[in-house]
């Protein structure tokens, strides 16, 4: 039995072309929500690798319970909880007025976030040769010390690339908030749809959701050269390499050799 999808263009050209102002709201909700999100659920990861690697065995357990939660259970779940158990107030931040559901919302995508965080962190510290602490301790470094100049620094270019990985995913993520009432991108095409029954205001959003995540490629894609052309040494200019090849330190090293 052929089945016709029958598709209307007019909706798709305005969604796309000539958005209003409550989709510009919207799609600024988005991105907001996902970059605050994340940020959050860095701090937190990086809170919870650190606890986890701890010499105190409460943090230990803490750390390990934390994500057993909250990667253990739906975020949907979570949103849910956040808002209707918790319901926080409505926050005033620089001006900037968060409601009850974007508070709840960012609460949960943060925490979230956090658990997957702290094993992609725990990971990226775990990749570097204990040597390296060892040898920071014998300079007369503090554990915290090595660790914020001498560890996280090399473990940043393990880390970078599925950190980039999970904001392109909260992206997407944030449609969740929907469900509590948070107006931003799918909220917007399901307002469409409910007044016009036209399914194409999704497949319209399907497009700006596509905008983003490609967008975000091309900027991941820079961070991670920039990050390989630091560790080959290649950030520096032909000026300052070609200064550093007659510096007579080198030269003196390159004769010793």
């Amino acid at each position: 039995m052929d089945v016709l999808v029958s598709v209307d263009w007019h909706v798709i050209w305005l969604r796309i072309f000539h958005p209003d102002h409550a989709f510009a709201r919207a799609l600024w909700a988005t991105i907001a929500l996902s970059v605050v999100a994340q940020t959050l659920g860095v701090l937190l990861g990086l809170l919870a690798a650190l606890a986890r690697m701890s010499r105190f065995p409460p943090l230990r357990v803490l750390s390990g319970v934390y994500v057993w939660i909250f990667r253990g259970t739906p975020l949907l779940v979570q949103i849910f909880y956040f808002y209707f158990a918790l319901n926080p107030p409505t926050v005033h931040v620089l001006g900037l007025t968060l409601s009850s559901e974007i508070s709840a919302g960012l609460l949960a995508l943060s925490i979230n976030e956090g658990a997957y965080m702290r094993e992609i962190i725990r990971a990226g510290i775990d990749s570097i040769d204990k040597g390296q602490m060892e040898a920071a301790k014998s300079l007369g470094m503090r554990h915290w010390l090595a660790m914020r100049r001498i560890v996280l620094p090399q473990a940043a270019r393990v880390i970078v690339p599925p950190l980039g990985n999970e904001f392109n995913n909260m992206m997407k993520t944030t449609s969740l908030v929907y469900t509590i009432g948070v107006y931003e991108l799918f909220a917007d095409a399901e307002q469409g749809y409910s007044q016009t029954f036209v399914s194409d205001y999704f497949l319209a959003v399907a497009f700006w959701y596509l905008v983003l995540t490609t967008a975000w490629t091309f900027v991941q894609a820079w961070i991670e050269r920039r990050l390989a052309a630091s560790e080959r040494g290649e950030e520096l200019g032909f000026r300052e390499r070609l200064l550093a090849a007659w510096n007579p330190v080198t030269a003196w090293a390159r004769g010793a050799r």
